[in-house]
C-alpha cells in the first residue's frame, strides 16, 4: 500500500514540516495538523503483498526499494511516498521522534562543523563537495531496564604519620555492603542492519519529552526504514550496555577509600518494556579527494557525528608548535634562573 499525502487547496503532494510541526504543501504553503488532517485527501494504492511491487500514484512509475524501506521519494517525480503495509502489525512503531531541524538547517550547520576543524583540509571546509543530505527516520527500541545489584566489598583508609624519629603507616579495614535498585528509562538501541551501531550511539541523547504516538504523516517526505532486529535480539547488546552503567553508579557510592576490593558483586537486570521507535537522522554524504565520508546529525538536537580528513600538514605545524613554544620556555626559564632579567 502506497500512501501520499494530498494538498486540499491544489493537490500537490505534503510533506512534514518540521518547523511547525504540520503537514506543509511546498506548493501552495497549506499547512494542516497531522492530527485532524481529512483521510479525504489521503490516497492510497494497493499491491499484492507477494510482488512488492509499488506504484507512484502521481505518476506511476514503478518505485525502486528495498525490503526494508518503509517511507521513500519517487525517483521520478520527487513525490513523497509511505509504503503503509511495512507499518503495519508488529511492524507498526509506537512512538516517534519528528524532525526539528530541516534540510536548510542541518546544511547551514554541518557547513559550521566543517570550518570547525583545526586540523582538517583547507579544502574539507569549504563544505561544498556534498554528494547528498538525506533525511532518514531509523528505527530504534527504546528500553525501560531495572537492575537490582548487590554488593560486599572489603575497602582501606591508609595514613601516615611521623612520631619522633618513626613513620607510622596505619591501614583501616571496613565491610562495605551496597544494596541498590536502578531503573534505566528509554535506552536507546538501533535496529537497522545498515547504519552503524557506534554512529547511531554518539548521536545521544535525544529528547524524549518531545516523544509524539506513532503517525505516518510524520515520515511524508522523508526516508525511513522498519527494523532488522527484534527487542529480543538486542536484549543482550543493551543488558551489557546497563550493566556498565551499573558498575559507574556503584564505583560512584564507594569513594573515600585508599583502596576497594570486591568480594561479591551481583547484577540482575531485567527488561520491563521496549518500544519500537523512530528517531530524525540526517545523513550527509561529503566526497574528498575521491574517498566519500559519512556523517550524522540528530534531527532534533542538531547534534554531528562522524571522523572528518585530516591534513597531516596541519598536524606537522601544529607539533611543531608545541615542540617550538616548549623549547622557548625552556630557554627562557634557564635565562631567568641564570639571572637574565
Amino acid at each position: 500500500m502506497v500512501i501520499h499525502y494530498k494538498c486540499p487547496s491544489c493537490g500537490a503532494d505534503m510533506v512534514f514540516d518540521s518547523e511547525s510541526g504540520m503537514l506543509s504543501c511546498p506548493s501552495c504553503g497549506r499547512k494542516d495538523k497531522i492530527e485532524g488532517f481529512s483521510k479525504e485527501f489521503i490516497t492510497a494504492t494497493f499491491s499484492e503483498e507477494d510482488a512488492k511491487e509499488y506504484h507512484c500514484k502521481n505518476c506511476g512509475a514503478v518505485l525502486i526499494t528495498d525490503a526494508d524501506t518503509t517511507a521513500t521519494t519517487c525517483s521520478f517525480c520527487g513525490a513523497g511516498v509511505v509504503l503503509g503495509d511495512r507499518l503495519s502489525g508488529a511492524l507498526a512503531p509506537a512512538k516517534v521522534i519528528p524532525f526539528a531541524i530541516s534540510k536548510e538547517e542541518a546544511m547551514k550547520a554541518f557547513r559550521s562543523w566543517c570550518k570547525r576543524g583545526l586540523l582538517t583540509p583547507k579544502g574539507f571546509m569549504t563544505a561544498d563537495r556534498v554528494k547528498s543530505i538525506t533525511g532518514m527516520y531509523v528505527p530504534f527500541w527504546l528500553y525501560d531496564m531495572n537492575s537490582q545489584v548487590q554488593v560486599n566489598a572489603t575497602c582501606t583508609k591508609v595514613r601516615s604519620y611521623t612520631r619522633g624519629d618513626y613513620i607510622y603507616t596505619e591501614t583501616k579495614y571496613y565491610d562495605v555492603y551496597r544494596d541498590i535498585n536502578l531503573s534505566y528509562i528509554k535506552v536507546p538501541v538501533d535496529a537497522s542492519e545498515k547504519m552503524n551501531d557506534k554512529l547511531m550511539d554518539k548521536l545521544e541523547p535525544y529528547q524524549y519529552d518531545q516523544l509524539k504516538d506513532f503517525n505516518t504523516p510524520y515520515l511524508a517526505g522523508y526516508i525511513a526504514e522498519k527494523y532488522n532486529y527484534t527487542d529480543k535480539e538486542l536484549l543482550p547488546r543493551i543488558t551489557s550496555r546497563i550493566e556498565k552503567y551499573v558498575d559507574t553508579y556503584i564505583r560512584s557510592t564507594i569513594t573515600g577509600y585508599s583502596s576497594v576490593r570486591y568480594k561479591n558483586k551481583q547484577i540482575n537486570t531485567k527488561h520491563q518494556h521496549a518500544y519500537y521507535t523512530l528517531l530524525p537522522v540526517w545523513m550527509v554524504c561529503y566526497d574528498y579527494k575521491q574517498s566519500e565520508h559519512t556523517f550524522a546529525m540528530n534531527g532534533q538536537t542538531g547534534k554531528i557525528v562522524g571522523t572528518p580528513p585530516i591534513s597531516f600538514g596541519k598536524v606537522a605545524a601544529w607539533f611543531s608548535g608545541i615542540t617550538g613554544t616548549t623549547f622557548i620556555a625552556i630557554k627562557l626559564a634557564s635565562w631567568m634562573m641564570g639571572g637574565g632579567f
